[in-house]
């Protein structure tokens, strides 16, 4: 059998007409009458992925950065679409990596398949994918897998040697600068961070890592203003990073503003609404409420004007009873 009917992916995939047209509408697959198996894999993926509540929308950008950080036509037949926590990521050819964030990921689930329990070795580390159009040198990529490696192995001063190197070979070469600022950060050196992660947000001006890095720094440098505006940039580069949207909703409370601090706390629920951070967020949010004097008893899609004859609305403030 090479092709299935609706009715087919229906029955097999034991999902409903209202759930494909869901997908569908969310743009996860084009809407046809016959599927082929290829097809019927995606499908099986996305039942999967729902299952976990990960939202349609959140599928179809990961496949979108996909599609644009490795030059792939369709990732889900190129790659392997993988759940990690809260995000998706892809497998592909050795390596796993956060599309939206644009940062690698190590495939630990593949290591303890080839039994390295130990750690990961030169033949099963993953390698970074090339971004097409971005000149990187197979040198370079080199000497970024073994910083990376150096790093897992608890050899900093080594690490940090090598991220040098590839600036210096390739100062366009954003995730170095994003990798070399963390270990600075770590070292509590922030100032040196911020200047490398402002090093990156300029040689890549859309990794959205970049940014939601730099605000982290600003945040430990007690700059809430210059901070809030480097996670905003995240958030707009990136709709869907629910970390961005927590450490901008505590950068709000911080300063005492509860109704941006709400959206954000909101938002992030919507995007990640489990474990201990979304317990954290969901208390935040009855907390905000409880304080607020004003609640929305209705809400439309726009303003509606008064019909006419009828009577304006005014508002009478009691005169103080005198005691």
């Amino acid at each position: 059998m090479t092709s299935y009917s609706r009715q087919d992916v229906l029955r097999i995939l034991q999902i409903s007409s209202r759930q494909l047209q869901g997908w569908e509408r969310a743009g996860l697959i084009p809407q046809q009458q016959s599927y082929s198996f290829q097809d019927l894999g995606q499908l099986r993926t996305f039942r999967i992925l729902r299952e976990y509540d990960v939202p349609a929308a959140s599928i179809r950008d990961s496949i979108m950065a996909m599609k644009a950080v490795a030059g792939m036509a369709n990732p889900l037949l190129e790659a392997s679409l993988v759940r990690t926590g809260s995000r998706l990521a892809f497998r592909h050819r050795g390596s796993m990596v956060d599309p939206i964030r644009r940062q690698l990921l190590f495939d630990f689930e593949r290591l303890e398949q080839q039994g390295c329990a130990d750690g990961p070795s030169a033949h099963s580390e993953p390698h970074p994918l090339q971004i097409p159009g971005s000149g990187v040198q197979r040198g370079v990529q080199d000497r970024f897998l073994a910083a990376v490696q150096a790093e897992e192995a608890g050899e900093k001063h080594r690490a940090i040697g090598l991220y040098e190197e590839i600036v210096e070979i390739d100062p366009a070469y954003a995730p170095a600068y994003i990798n070399l600022g963390t270990i600075h950060f770590h070292l509590r050196q922030y100032a040196k961070a911020e200047e490398l992660y402002r090093c990156a947000t300029v040689a890549d001006p859309a990794y959205v890592l970049a940014f939601f890095d730099l605000g982290n720094v600003l945040d430990e440098l007690q700059r809430p203003d210059e901070s809030i505006a480097a996670y905003s940039q995240a958030v707009a580069l990136s709709p869907r990073y629910a970390d961005a949207h927590y450490n901008l909703a505590l950068a709000h409370e911080r300063r005492g503003e509860r109704r941006p601090a709400l959206r954000h706390w909101q938002a992030y629920i919507r995007l990640d609404n489990r474990g201990p951070w979304a317990d954290h967020a969901r208390g935040q949010i009855r907390k905000l409420l409880s304080r607020e004097k004003l609640t929305v008893a209705w809400r439309t899609e726009g303003w509606i004007p008064p019909r006419k004859g009828t009577a304006a609305l005014e508002l009478v403030v009691p005169e103080a009873k005198k005691s």
